[in-house]
């Protein structure tokens, strides 16, 4: 009869440096990417939304000034041409609502 107990592990864990290398270079830094763009996508058409809001409830009459719409509306165009290009819905949804959310405001300020 054997009286040895067995120790050795039925789990072995292996640290595999590279793996983690790896998930940090490739998945974990174009998730982050992806999250920044986003971000900016939205702060961008975000960044008007204050001043259109005051002007309709009647707080200000100082509208933005057209340039500055016109080359963030340019700028985003250009960012949804891209998304469009490589096939990258959550772009191509944030950038379309966001042109959507602009023009309605844009239409309840010309006629309200």
């Amino acid at each position: 009869m054997n009286t040895e107990i067995e120790t050795k592990p039925k789990f072995k864990f292996k640290f595999d440096l590279q793996a983690v290398i790896d998930y940090f270079n490739n998945t974990l830094t174009k998730a982050t990417a992806e999250t920044f763009a986003w971000i900016g996508i939205v702060l961008i058409h975000a960044s008007i939304i204050p001043t259109m809001i005051a002007t309709m409830s009647g707080l200000s009459d100082k509208m933005p000034p057209v340039d500055l719409i016109l080359l963030m509306w340019a700028g985003l165009a250009m960012l949804f041409v891209r998304a469009t290009i490589i096939k990258d819905m959550l772009h191509i949804v944030t950038i379309g609502a966001g042109f959507i959310v602009h023009a309605a405001f844009l239409a309840l300020i010309l006629f309200k």
